[in-house]
């Protein structure tokens, strides 16, 4: 996976989150990684975005235990 994305005109958060993490669920953590643009809805082509990898998935086995019931 690239580290960055570079947006298309009409881009938005989702849309981005989509094509890179292929889920629209990983939207808060683009916007997380990218906290200068947050006041952009609707991007204009060209701006480059920060794409890191997703965190490991969190098992059951890996959780605490309050966080297992």
């Amino acid at each position: 996976m690239e580290a960055t994305y570079t947006t298309r005109a009409g881009d938005a958060w989702d849309l981005i989150a989509h094509r890179v993490y292929g889920d629209v669920k990983y939207t808060g953590w683009l916007m997380a990684h990218n906290f200068p643009l947050l006041d952009v809805f609707v991007f204009d082509a060209g701006t480059v975005l920060n794409t890191p990898p997703l965190p490991a998935e969190q098992t059951a086995s890996s959780l605490p235990a309050w966080r297992t019931r």
